[in-house]
C-alpha cells in the first residue's frame, strides 16, 4: 500500500489525523467539489486525509476522487457508529468484516433486502489483512480492559438511528454489530476499483431510543478514539 486514503465524514473525525500529519512536516492541501484534500506522511506512509461530508452519496463521491484524482491503493474510513450487535458499549470499537446497505429495498423485484439490483455483489468484502493488523493496532493501543474491538457488518444509510423499532428492521434483515452513514458506500467504490479497504467505528451510542440523547456527549471522545486507531494501524502497515 503505497497511498492510503483516510475519510472521515465530520471535523471530529479527521482532526486529531490531520493535526499528527501536519506535525510531522509539510502538508499539502488540494481543494475541490466542496472538498478539502491534505496529503502528507504518518508512520512512513503516504496518506491523504479527507472529510467527506455525511451520508452515502458525499461518502462516495469522496472515494471515487481519492482513488482516480489522488491514486490512492486502499482506503480506511474512520469514525463513530450506533451500536446493533457484538455485545458493543459505548466506545468500544468495531472493524468491518464486510459491509451493506440497510435501506436499498427492492424485495418487490425479486431482491433481498439490502441487495441492489443487478449488481454482482451487494455484500462488499473488508481486506482482510488491514482487519487482522487493526487488531494488532487495538491491543496496541486499549488501556482500558472493558473495552473491545469487534470485527463484524457494518450497515449504511442515510437515517440517524434513533428508534428500537427501526434498530431492531436492520437487525433482522442484516444482522449487522454496528449502523451508519457512510461505510458501505466507501466500500461499494473500492469494490468497484479493486481496491482494499477498512471501516473503523468508535461507538458513540447505541442507535435506539437513547441515542439522540447519548450521541451529541459522545460524539467527540469516540471520533479521537477511533482517530487514535487509525494512527496506530498506519503503524502497523
Amino acid at each position: 500500500m503505497n497511498k492510503i486514503g483516510i475519510i472521515g465524514a465530520m471535523e471530529p473525525e479527521i482532526a486529531l489525523i490531520r493535526d499528527v500529519m501536519k506535525k510531522n512536516g509539510e502538508v499539502k492541501e488540494t481543494a475541490g467539489a466542496n472538498l478539502t484534500f491534505y496529503e502528507g506522511t504518518l508512520s512512513g506512509k503516504n496518506v491523504i486525509v479527507v472529510k467527506s461530508g455525511v451520508g452515502k452519496v458525499n461518502a462516495a463521491l469522496c472515494a471515487q476522487r481519492l482513488i482516480l484524482q489522488f491514486g490512492v491503493d486502499a482506503i480506511i474510513n474512520t469514525g463513530i457508529a450506533g451500536a446493533m450487535g457484538g455485545g458493543l458499549r459505548i466506545f468500544d470499537m468495531v472493524a468491518s468484516s464486510d459491509a451493506v446497505y440497510h435501506d436499498v429495498d427492492a424485495v418487490l423485484f425479486g431482491y433481498k433486502p439490502t441487495e441492489v439490483p443487478q449488481m454482482r455483489c451487494s455484500c462488499f468484502k473488508a481486506d482482510e489483512t488491514l482487519i487482522e493488523k487493526a487488531k494488532t493496532a487495538f491491543a496496541n493501543v486499549n488501556k482500558e480492559p472493558e473495552r473491545k474491538l469487534v470485527v463484524g457488518r457494518v450497515a449504511t444509510g442515510d437515517q440517524f438511528i434513533a428508534d428500537k423499532a427501526v434498530k431492531n428492521h436492520i437487525k433482522e434483515i442484516c444482522s449487522p454489530i454496528c449502523v451508519e452513514m457512510e461505510g458501505a458506500a466507501i466500500a461499494h467504490a473500492c469494490y468497484l476499483n479493486e481496491i482494499p479497504f477498512l471501516i473503523l467505528r468508535a461507538i458513540s451510542d447505541m442507535a435506539d431510543d437513547t441515542a439522540t440523547a447519548t450521541y451529541s456527549f459522545n460524539e467527540d471522545t469516540a471520533a479521537h478514539i477511533s482517530a487514535e486507531l487509525l494512527l496506530e494501524l498506519l503503524k502497523q502497515i
